[in-house]
């Protein structure tokens, strides 16, 4: 899933040269001792590069090259991974499955496997350290909202979504994987729909205009103790956990880097990163100390 525009001003760890429709990265000669990670153009991934950064650099004798925020994400990043211009990037699996490897059907993590499968076998990449969150759609409503209509689930919310406003992006109520799919797989029909800005939904939400919106399950807002996010309980949305793809020949040259990656398995809660990425964007941390404060809380560093 892609969203979340990085709100960093600077990125400045590295130059991206376009010429000719290619990329050519500078600083590539760091030799041998060298891994290249790059990162999407988002708050939750300047985090994780940063994570990454200090972890493998920490723990052993190899030096980090990090791209933060390489502009087109993953169109960009994984044909650089394939080349060889990164070792590393943070991804996320429904991405993996339905942009990069180009398949249809709607993702689900029973099909980890075949996908990592598919990485290895056609592309010479290989996943290592899923990092336990997932970056996916969801519906949220107020506290309020939630305890007096004794809502849990996105099923109890189709019961009562006829007394309800609903509040997202225009694009929403017109894409398959928006109202209209959620009108097919749950019968939600909304009593009323208002179009949202991203950046004013969530005080729509608090002020009472509307009643329910459409969140990234990270969002820095999800974090507020105001907010109530429903159970998707029909498994509507695609999975988007997030783990590192890898070169596999990087991780042959440095047999270390996958027990640094794996250090991470499974340390964060969407509840974890929402609160970085609100660190970030509401309070105006950088991505290093947030990353760093959460390294040491976990006793990584």
């Amino acid at each position: 899933m892609q969203r979340r525009a990085g709100t960093v001003a600077a990125v400045g760890a590295a130059v991206v040269l376009i010429a000719g429709g290619a990329f050519a990265f500078a600083n590539r000669d760091g030799g041998d001792n060298v891994v290249n990670i790059a990162t999407k153009p988002m708050t939750e991934q300047y985090i994780l590069g940063e994570m990454l950064n200090t972890l493998i650099e920490h723990d052993t004798d190899l030096n980090v090259e990090l791209t933060q925020g390489v502009g087109g994400g993953t169109s960009n990043i994984e044909p650089g991974m394939e080349k060889g211009d990164f070792d590393l990037y943070p991804e996320y699996t429904g991405t993996g499955w339905n942009a990069v490897l180009k398949h249809d059907d709607t993702y689900d993590e029973s099909m980890f496997d075949a996908m990592q499968q598919e990485y290895e076998s056609q592309l010479g990449l290989t996943w290592v350290g899923m990092y336990g969150f997932n970056n996916t759609y969801g519906l949220a409503v107020s506290k309020d909202v939630a305890e007096r209509y004794d809502l849990r689930t996105y099923s109890d919310l189709a019961g009562v979504a006829s007394e309800l406003t609903l509040g997202a992006e225009p694009d929403f109520y017109d894409r398959q994987d928006g109202y209209p799919g959620l009108q097919d797989a749950y019968g939600m029909a909304f009593g009323a729909t208002r179009d949202m800005d991203i950046s004013l939904k969530y005080q729509a939400l608090f002020e009472g205009q509307v009643d329910a919106i459409v969140v990234s399950t990270t969002d820095g807002q999800v974090a507020d103790e105001r907010l109530a996010v429903l159970e998707d309980d029909r498994h509507f949305y695609p999975s988007y956990l997030c783990g590192n793809v890898v070169r596999q020949d990087a991780l042959e040259r440095h047999p270390e880097l996958r027990d640094e990656l794996l250090k991470l398995q499974g340390t964060i809660t969407d509840i974890d990163m929402a609160r970085m990425n609100n660190a970030v964007e509401t309070q105006g941390q950088e991505p290093k100390a947030v990353a760093d404060a959460f390294l040491a809380e976990k006793g990584l560093m």
